[in-house]
C-alpha cells in the first residue's frame, strides 16, 4: 500500500496504566490494534505522554502498512487520562497535532468514550472507577458535564489508589487496636507477605514496596465485603454512595434525572462485576434516578474512542454493530 491519507480513524483510549490504540476502517473493521504503557501528560508530563503515544500509533500504523507516511489518516480520536481541565486538553491538542498523525484530531477526557462504548444512544452519564474515579454526561441537546477528578482536591472520593491506601489503614487500625477487628489485616499480610501490616506500611514508606502496589488490594476488599467482613462493607458501601452521587448530580444538572437513560459503569473496579458492589449501586441509582439504567460497559473504552472517531466520519450504524460485535464474540481480535 503506503502513500497517501487512507479513509480511517486513529483511537487511543491512554489511561493511568496503558494506553490502547485502534486502527478502525469506515466500515467498523478493525485494521490493527496495540497496546502499551499508560501516557497520562499529568503523570509523566506532556512531552514524555505524546512521545509514548506516538511511538504506539507508529506501531499500529507500521503493523497494518509499514510504508505509510504521516498523515495517516483523516481523523484522530483521542481520549485520555488527566485531560481534566480546558487547559490541558488544549495543550494536548496542540502536542499531538504537531505529530502529523492525521487530518483532524479530537482530543478529550477517556471517560467520554467510556461512555460511547456504553451505550449506542450517545448520551447519558458515565461513572469510572479505576485508578481515580470520574464521571461524565451528554444530554440528547448536546451540552456535557464533567468533573475535574484530581483525587481530594476536587472532591473525590474512591478510586484504586486511594481505595488500595482505604484498605491499608484499616487493617493498621484493626492491627494495633486503634479500630474494629476485620478479615482485611490478615488478607494484607498474606498477600504482600509479611507477619503484619505495619511491616507493609514501612516497606512502602521507605519505598520498598511501590504505593500504587496497594491496588492490588482492592479485589480482596471486594471479596472481604461480599463475605459480610463489616469494615470491608463499610468502604464498599461508600464506594457505592460515591458511585451514585457522581451519577445523580451529573443527571440532574443535565435535566435527565427523570428520563430514561443509560448510566455507563467502567473502569477495573466497577467492570470486575463484583456481585455486592454492583447491588448496592443499582439500589441507590433506583432510589435516586428510578427512570436510568446501570450497565456495566461490555466493550473496551478504546471501542468507544474508535466510535466516537467514527462519528466524525459519519460512518453508518452498520459500522458500530460491525465493530461492537466483533468485540462481544473476538472476532475483531482479544481486547486491546
Amino acid at each position: 500500500m503506503g502513500g497517501g491519507v487512507i479513509d480511517a480513524v486513529l483511537a487511543l483510549d491512554g489511561g493511568n496504566s496503558k494506553t490502547d490504540v485502534l486502527l478502525v476502517a469506515p466500515d467498523g473493521t478493525v485494521l490493527s490494534q496495540v497496546r502499551g504503557p499508560g501516557a497520562s501528560a499529568q503523570r509523566v508530563g506532556l512531552a514524555a505522554g505524546a512521545a509514548t503515544l506516538d511511538a504506539l500509533v507508529r506501531q499500529a500504523v507500521g503493523e497494518f502498512d509499514p510504508a505509510l507516511r504521516a498523515p495517516y489518516v483523516r481523523h484522530t480520536a483521542a481520549y485520555l487520562a488527566g485531560v481534566d481541565f480546558g487547559r490541558e486538553q488544549q495543550a494536548l491538542t496542540r502536542a499531538l497535532a504537531e505529530l502529523g498523525w492525521s487530518e483532524r484530531i479530537t482530543v478529550d477526557n477517556d471517560t467520554f468514550a467510556l461512555l460511547r462504548a456504553g451505550t449506542p444512544r450517545g448520551h447519558g452519564v458515565a461513572v469510572v472507577c479505576g485508578a481515580g474515579i470520574n464521571c461524565v454526561g451528554i444530554a440528547p441537546d448536546g451540552r456535557t458535564l464533567r468533573f475535574p477528578a484530581i483525587g481530594r482536591l476536587s472532591g473525590d472520593w474512591g478510586g484504586g489508589l486511594f481505595l488500595g491506601d482505604e484498605t491499608l489503614w484499616r487493617a493498621i487500625r484493626a492491627e494495633d487496636g486503634r479500630g474494629p477487628d476485620t478479615a482485611l489485616r490478615s488478607l494484607v499480610a498474606a498477600h504482600f507477605g509479611v507477619s503484619s501490616v505495619v511491616e507493609l506500611a514501612e516497606q512502602v514508606h521507605f519505598g520498598e514496596v511501590p504505593r500504587s502496589r496497594l491496588q492490588e488490594l482492592n479485589p480482596l476488599l471486594l471479596a472481604a465485603a461480599g463475605r459480610g467482613d463489616a469494615v470491608a462493607r463499610k468502604v464498599v458501601d461508600r464506594l457505592a454512595e460515591e458511585v451514585v452521587l457522581l451519577a445523580s448530580a451529573a443527571l440532574r444538572r443535565l435535566d435527565l434525572l427523570d428520563v430514561p437513560v443509560d448510566i455507563v459503569l467502567g473502569g477495573g473496579i466497577l467492570a470486575s462485576g463484583d456481585a455486592y458492589l454492583l447491588g448496592r449501586v443499582h439500589a441507590g441509582c433506583a432510589r435516586t434516578a428510578p427512570k436510568a439504567t446501570p450497565r456495566v460497559v461490555d466493550v473496551p473504552p478504546a471501542v468507544g474512542a474508535a466510535l466516537l472517531g467514527l462519528d466524525e466520519l459519519g460512518a453508518s450504524a452498520g459500522a458500530e454493530d460491525r465493530l461492537r460485535d466483533g468485540y462481544r464474540t473476538g472476532a475483531a481480535g482479544r481486547e486491546p
